[in-house]
């Protein structure tokens, strides 16, 4: 069972913002988002504004770090699982590779199955390698000038489109609890943990009752960045859809 387009369009959200990125208004196109959603905003007032959050975006220019991803339903049970790397050029590059674990049949081979999403500074790519697939949009013929972001590459975007409150510290790590203002949002809350500095794990819910838990390990912040990272080629044989901006 795959992750919900819910969950899968939030943490693209959240991708977008920590490369500086508002948020297209033709990502729900690709991540099965609600445009009602994307473009909801309202009035930032009644929220903490120095969060370990609004910390730790203050400087950051680069992030690389491996994820383990969870998604369990609304009974608890894990429905899917895997794991993948991060990379972050700000402003306005990115790269998320994510595969499925392998089963117990030996399946979830990382080159056939998972999600690959690029933002190269001019185009916004996104393979599904299942579906032998990929979507292609040019970064400025998509870009919103309402930004909606989970993760805010501006601060005071941020605190325009969700309310950040302090959360109580556990499991070794501080919080910062996040709730959309819009009732629109296809996500219903988030937490984010932080070990000192560091962005140490993700909580998302949807509205479906599907919570996905995401695990970050060996970070390295500010470092120096492949530029080759950013690139795509599609593969040969697969669908591809949209026109990229040379």
């Amino acid at each position: 069972m795959r992750a919900t387009s819910a969950v899968r369009g939030a943490l693209l959200l959240g991708l977008l913002a920590l490369c500086g990125l508002p948020v297209p208004p033709a990502l729900p196109e690709l991540a099965g988002l609600s445009i009602t959603a994307a473009r909801a905003a309202a009035s930032p007032t009644g929220d903490a504004t120095d969060t370990v959050l609004d910390r730790y975006l203050q400087g950051l220019q680069s992030l690389r770090t491996d994820f383990r991803q969870t998604v369990s339903d609304a009974h608890g049970q894990t429905v899917e699982s895997g794991a993948g790397q991060l990379i972050v050029q700000r402003p306005g590059r990115f790269r998320w590779d994510y595969a499925p674990t392998a089963g117990p049949d030996g399946g979830g081979d990382p080159q056939s199955t998972g999600q690959l999403l690029i933002a190269d500074g001019r185009n916004l790519w996104f393979y599904d390698r299942e579906l032998s697939q990929v979507t292609v949009k040019p970064v400025a013929s998509v870009l919103s000038p309402t930004p909606v972001m989970l993760l805010s590459g501006s601060v005071a975007d941020l605190h325009a489109q969700f309310e950040l409150r302090a959360g109580a510290s556990h499991d070794g790590l501080e919080w910062v609890e996040i709730q959309p203002r819009s009732a629109a949002a296809d996500f219903s809350h988030a937490e984010l943990g932080f070990a000192g500095d560091r962005l140490a794990r993700m909580l998302i819910d949807d509205r479906l009752g599907q919570k996905v838990q995401l695990d970050f390990e060996h970070s390295a912040r500010n470092a120096p960045i492949d530029a080759a990272s950013f690139r795509f080629v599609p593969p040969a044989g697969v669908d591809v859809i949209g026109a990229p901006q040379p």
